[in-house]
């Protein structure tokens, strides 16, 4: 399986191959950071896509 990190902060690399080897021995711990994180990203989207739309629904005739 090909998983693929990124960072929000600067980590050691003691750290990230610590991550990456829990990652690797867990698969469950990968899917629940996963599912994480495509939760976040969806929450962000439909945060955008709201504030998007809010000036269209505010014309009225």
């Amino acid at each position: 399986m090909i998983v693929c990190f990124t960072a929000s902060r600067l980590m050691k690399v003691s750290e990230v191959r610590r991550l990456c080897q829990q990652m690797r021995e867990n698969p469950t711990l990968l899917m629940a950071t996963e599912l994480k994180a495509k939760e976040e990203l969806y929450n962000r989207f439909l945060q955008k896509e709201k504030t998007a739309s809010a000036p269209t629904l505010a014309v009225a005739n």
